[in-house]
């Protein structure tokens, strides 16, 4: 598994909503949520990110190579049953 980046778009969503994220599995593809929707598993890669830590699913760790803005689309998981 290679390095994943994280847009500098993402990492400001970051900064400014001063919370830690999890890049997971939605019914639409990988989508960044705050952990307090979906919380980390110990296997979740770690990317810190300021003062706080994006954590990358096991599963889409192995698909992406960049995080992306367009994985911010909030209505993606609160409209997807799987959330």
């Amino acid at each position: 598994m290679s390095q994943i980046e994280v847009d500098q778009e993402v990492i400001d969503f970051i900064l400014k909503n001063d919370q830690d994220y999890r890049v997971s599995t939605s019914c639409s593809g990988p989508v960044v949520v705050p952990i307090t929707i979906k919380a980390p598993k110990t296997t979740d890669l770690q990317i810190k990110v300021g003062n706080h830590i994006l954590y990358i699913s096991r599963v889409q760790a192995r698909y992406i190579s960049c995080v992306t803005p367009d994985m911010l689309d909030e209505m993606r998981y609160r409209t997807c049953p799987a959330f």
